[in-house]
């Protein structure tokens, strides 16, 4: 697939904004975060401004995005608008919360309510972000059962490697965080590597031969290529990226994308004060760039079964 910096944005930004935003209307109101009315407004703010920059750009991969607002009128079948109306539906919540919060100083009571429903509505709204790619069967790298759950994980990680690092310059010691965001990284590395070792070792269960049905009459071939230049499904849906830029790629993604961050979180969680909070600071440097690699690697590596018809063997 056509790996749109877009789209890349999109899966990137708004996953970790809406995590963030989960964390903050889930730790807030049970007292696990601070309460300065400063620190509310500016992680409400690092968590708003991350998911509306994922969503609105997400609007320009559209071919006409004026027309976006047709697409919550499909809630009922379609995952990318079950997305798009939780997504909306998270920031009223969201707005009451951080109301009270940063203008009040309360978490409690009905503000606190509104928080835990928002983080309900951004953990809904992450799920069906991951459920867009998971529900395309013809595309057998996204169509498996550890896209949604490595989706979540990193959506996880972002949020919590911005939090933990904001966090840190209003807290001197907040070992219960850094000690999740260290967990968290970890779990998102070994979702990613059983989804990488999946898509190496499997192949879609649709080939040339069974496409065409005439797989009991011996080996299947294209006999000519149906365009002689390239068109729009060629550009899009058939993307192609050679194994060694993949693998070179996936190396830099797991070293930028989970492994500095990983170390860096470590050294975080024995380390306070300004040392920490640095350390903190690079992680998150870190996982930014490692993540944007790894989502346009997760884009480029997907095959979808309409290249069977331009001469691949198989996807």
């Amino acid at each position: 697939m056509h790996p749109a910096l877009s789209i890349v944005l999109f899966t990137t930004a708004s996953g970790a904004g809406f995590a963030l935003l989960l964390l903050l209307g889930l730790g807030a109101p049970l007292g696990l975060l601070p309460e300065s009315s400063w620190f509310a407004f500016v992680a409400l703010a690092a968590a708003i401004a991350l998911a509306v920059a994922g969503l609105g750009s997400s609007a320009f991969h559209l071919g006409r995005p004026e027309r976006a607002w047709r697409a919550f009128s499909q809630w009922r079948s379609s995952w990318l608008s079950r997305e798009g109306v939780l997504s909306v539906l998270t920031f009223a919540p969201t707005a009451i919360f951080a109301i009270g919060w940063v203008f009040f100083g309360t978490t409690r009571g009905f503000i606190g309510l509104c928080g835990i429903v928002a983080a309900a509505l951004a953990a809904g709204t992450i799920y069906c972000t991951g459920m867009i790619y998971a529900s395309l069967k013809p595309i057998h790298q996204w169509h498996n059962g550890w896209v949604v759950p490595g989706y979540l994980a990193l959506g996880l990680m972002g949020g919590l490697l911005v939090l933990d690092f904001l966090v840190r310059l209003w807290v001197r010691h907040a070992t219960g965080l850094a000690l999740l965001t260290l967990v968290i990284v970890g779990i998102a590395w070994w979702l990613k590597t059983r989804y990488w070792l999946f898509i190496d070792t499997t192949s879609a269960p649709t080939t040339v031969a069974s496409a065409t049905a005439l797989g009991s009459r011996g080996r299947v071939r294209l006999f000519e290529s149906p365009h002689t230049e390239e068109n729009y499904l060629l550009k899009e849906m058939g993307f192609q990226i050679a194994r060694k830029h993949a693998r070179r790629l996936r190396r830099i993604a797991w070293l930028t994308g989970f492994a500095l961050p990983g170390l860096a979180s470590l050294v975080a969680l024995i380390l306070w004060d300004v040392p920490g909070t640095v350390a903190a600071g690079l992680a998150l440097a870190s996982a930014a760039f490692g993540l944007v690699v790894e989502r346009w690697l997760f884009f480029a590596e997907a095959k979808h079964t309409v290249t069977l018809y331009y001469g691949a063997d198989a996807v």
